[in-house]
């Protein structure tokens, strides 16, 4: 049961698929979430309808920089995608449930498939800027989770999620087969909106990072809760804090993931071909 004065997230995730299935004109395979310098892949793949996520019930505009306001229906071969401009985050103050709404919303619209952004900072220097990334494995320093609070409803309770495979090593081998230059590694969750300090750089270092950011891991808690298969891609925008001993910019963000964007948006619809191709076989 929920509190008194809470509304279900799961009944509002359900009013917005029931919303977006109407405005599309059915259901759907996958849910792709362009982050900070992922905006290119919207022009390279033709959306066939597109709506503000201001109009779907529980949304918010993202009102983060470089973050988008819509959902777009597109046709990937087979498959129909939900592809979402922009994500809110944990520190523009809206809650958990409002950063995973879209997840949410999309598996109740039909989607078994998350495909995730983002822009990282980048612990490993051999890397480089711009490099691209799949994320192999998370860990959380958020102090949050989506799954805090009352049990889902049936058949969806159950919070004790086990996250072993939270990223599909199936799909992680297709985006590799797509570009063999991808690295991969381990990408540590932190709340922001601020930048890491170089201590907690130096921590994330030791505990086995590899990138940080302020997305993703709720997005990912949520869609294995909901028993998607998720695939995560960084572009790491800049060195993390402490490693060059430059100070950290947003606008540096910005410029990387623009100068990145035709890069990535292209590397991401050939993946999520890869994706629709592959899928076929497995059906």
């Amino acid at each position: 049961m929920q509190s008194a004065g809470v509304e279900d997230p799961y009944k509002v995730a359900q009013q917005a698929a029931e919303f977006v299935t109407k405005k599309f004109g059915g259901q759907h395979d996958v849910l792709a979430v362009l982050g900070s310098g992922w905006a290119h892949a919207a022009s390279v793949l033709d959306a066939t309808n597109e709506i503000s996520v201001t109009e779907i019930p529980g949304f918010t505009k993202p009102s983060a920089i470089g973050h988008g306001g819509t959902l777009k229906s597109v046709k990937v071969g087979n498959s129909r995608v939900l592809l979402l401009t922009g994500r809110t985050h944990l520190y523009e103050g809206h809650g958990v449930n409002a950063v995973v709404h879209a997840v949410r919303t999309a598996w109740f619209a039909g989607c078994k498939t998350v495909v995730l952004t983002n822009a990282a900072g980048c612990l490993r220097q051999d890397w480089g800027v711009g490099a691209t990334a799949v994320i192999s494995d998370h860990i959380n320093l958020t102090g949050f989770s989506p799954l805090t609070g009352a049990d889902a409803p049936a058949p969806l309770h159950g919070r004790f999620v086990d996250l072993t495979d939270a990223y599909s090593l199936r799909l992680r081998e297709i985006a590799k087969q797509v570009d063999p230059t991808l690295h991969e590694g381990v990408y540590m969750g932190y709340h922001g909106p601020h930048f890491e300090t170089p201590a907690e750089i130096r921590a994330a270092r030791v505990w086995g990072a590899d990138l940080v950011g302020m997305s993703t891991v709720m997005e990912t808690i949520a869609a294995r809760h909901l028993g998607m298969e998720v695939l995560a891609l960084s572009l790491a925008t800049n060195l993390a804090a402490g490693i060059t001993g430059e100070k950290l910019s947003g606008d540096e963000v910005l410029e990387i993931g623009k100068a990145s964007s035709q890069r990535v948006g292209t590397l991401l619809a050939n993946i999520l071909k890869q994706i629709d191709l592959a899928n076929g076989k497995k059906n």
